[in-house]
């Protein structure tokens, strides 16, 4: 069970009925869904080292978030080539989420010339987000939405700024993709966005900016940091224990099938 309303009679029933259940938190503190249904759980998966001190101990496990496979199967050359993209130049990509954000997006265009300098950018801005205006500018492409081009846009990438969604960012991690971090506001959200971003940035996977101190000056400052320090980035995330999830939550239900 990954959590929801709808999950927690299923649980509950299983529960009942002797069938054992495996759950999965994806954020760090877990949501209601999951509080109710951990007492009747055989075991408890987690993505992130913090959500470890709020499981039973016992039951308990540092799994990672399993990744869809098609994700690892992107092509750079073809990525570049969608975008009309040369190899000389490296690439950052802006994911805004599925409805956009205004405020990155605003941040990223305001120092596009800048950043035309030394990179090209592929800018996934959202719905009803694209600018007319910049739609001929060399070496900067606006899509509203993109889904089976995404691992090759992924795979072309060098740095990527994006929200801070727990799939988002582990999708991330399991690409070893440097990236910039902008997660929702307390405003905008309960703020799990933000436990995540700051879990990603004490590990040494991503560089962090709050939605709140988000200025276009402090992205191209940010942006510059990144890719300069970007090999630390991959070997930080190369060397976190939160990769392989599927194998993991995998053999966790095979083990507890057992014990039943």
């Amino acid at each position: 069970s990954k959590g929801g309303f709808v999950t927690v009679p299923v649980v509950f029933a299983a529960k009942r009925k002797k069938v054992p259940c495996v759950l999965h938190e994806s954020d760090i503190s877990p949501g209601l869904a999951n509080r109710l249904c951990i007492p009747s759980a055989a075991a408890v998966c987690a993505n992130f080292p913090e959500t470890l001190s709020h499981l039973p101990e016992e039951k308990s496990y540092l799994t990672g978030s399993p990744i869809r496979k098609e994700l690892f199967s992107g092509n750079r050359l073809k990525g570049l080539d969608f975008c009309g993209f040369s190899v000389e130049k490296p690439v950052i990509l802006v994911i805004g989420g599925s409805l956009g954000s205004v405020r990155v997006n605003e941040a990223v265009r305001d120092i596009l010339p800048q950043l035309l300098e030394k990179y090209q950018i592929i800018h996934l801005c959202g719905k009803d987000k694209v600018d007319e205006k910049l739609k001929d500018t060399k070496g900067y492409v606006q899509f509203e939405y993109i889904q089976k081009e995404l691992c090759d846009l992924l795979d072309a990438a060098d740095i990527v700024v994006s929200r801070a969604g727990a799939n988002a960012i582990c999708e991330l991690l399991a690409l070893h993709k440097p990236n910039i971090l902008i997660p929702l506001s307390l405003e905008a959200s309960r703020g799990d966005q933000i436990l995540n971003a700051n879990s990603f940035e004490k590990q040494g996977f991503s560089y962090v900016i709050k939605e709140e101190d988000l200025t276009s000056e402090r992205l191209l400052k940010a942006v510059s940091e990144v890719f300069e320090n970007r090999a630390a980035y991959v070997k930080a995330m190369d060397e976190s224990n939160q990769h392989d999830a599927v194998k993991k939550v995998v053999d966790i239900i095979d083990e507890v099938a057992i014990q039943e």
